[in-house]
C-alpha cells in the first residue's frame, strides 16, 4: 500500500532552486526525498550554489539536466525560464539565502532561477537558510513579509548549530517538514 505522501507528489513536476549557502548540500537529500515519492525533479542552481555542491551530483540524483546558466544555448527552441515556469507544479527554493530572498522580493531577475520564479504561476515555497544574525536582520524580515503578502510560501529555518559554530535560528529546516509543506500546498 502506498503512503499518503507518495500519492500526493507522484508524477508532480517540482523545480528545485538551489542558492549559494553552505546548506546547499542538503539539496541532494531533498532530491532523494522527492524522488522516493516519485516526483519529477528539475534543478536550477545559482552560480554561487555551484561553489558548494556540484551540478553533476544533483543531476545524477534528479535524473534530469541541472541548469546553471541562463544563457546556455537550448537543445530545443524552448526558452529556458519560461519552459521551467510552465512545467512546474511547484517551485521549491531550498536553501534560500538572504541575498536571493532580497532579489526576488525586489523584482530582480538576473539569473535562471530568479527569472523562472518571475515567470511562474505555480506555488513557490521558500526555505531560508542563513546565519542567525542574517535571519534576524530587519531587511531580511521585511523582504520575507513582502513576499508572503504576494502569496509566496515559507518554511522557516530552525534553531540549531550553525556552520559558523554558533547556535541560533537559521539552519535549513528538517527535510520532512519541507516535504510536508509541499504536500499541504499541492492538496
Amino acid at each position: 500500500m502506498e503512503d499518503v505522501v507518495s500519492v500526493e507528489l507522484k508524477r508532480k513536476t517540482i523545480v528545485l532552486g538551489v542558492t549559494g549557502g553552505i546548506a546547499a548540500y542538503w539539496a541532494a537529500e531533498i532530491i532523494c526525498a522527492l524522488k522516493n515519492r516519485e516526483a519529477d525533479v528539475h534543478v536550477i542552481m545559482t552560480n554561487n550554489a555551484t561553489k558548494f555542491i556540484t551540478p553533476l551530483t544533483l543531476q545524477t540524483l534528479s535524473k534530469n539536466k541541472v541548469v546553471t546558466d541562463m544563457f546556455e544555448l537550448p537543445v530545443n527552441l524552448d526558452i529556458g525560464h519560461i519552459t521551467y515556469a510552465k512545467r512546474a507544479d511547484l517551485i521549491l527554493v531550498a536553501p534560500a539565502t538572504a541575498n536571493f530572498i532580497g532579489k526576488i522580493a525586489n523584482g530582480i531577475a538576473d539569473d535562471m532561477l530568479s527569472t523562472t520564479i518571475m515567470a511562474a504561476s505555480a506555488p513557490i515555497i521558500i526555505c531560508p537558510a542563513m546565519n542567525d544574525k542574517m535571519w534576524a536582520n530587519p531587511i531580511v524580515k521585511e523582504n520575507i513579509k513582502k513576499l508572503k503578502k504576494q502569496g509566496y510560501n515559507f518554511v522557516d529555518p530552525e534553531y540549531g548549530k550553525m556552520a559558523c559554530s554558533g547556535m541560533g535560528i537559521g539552519r535549513l529546516t528538517d527535510i520532512d517538514l519541507i516535504i510536508n509543506k509541499l504536500v499541504e500546498i499541492e492538496k
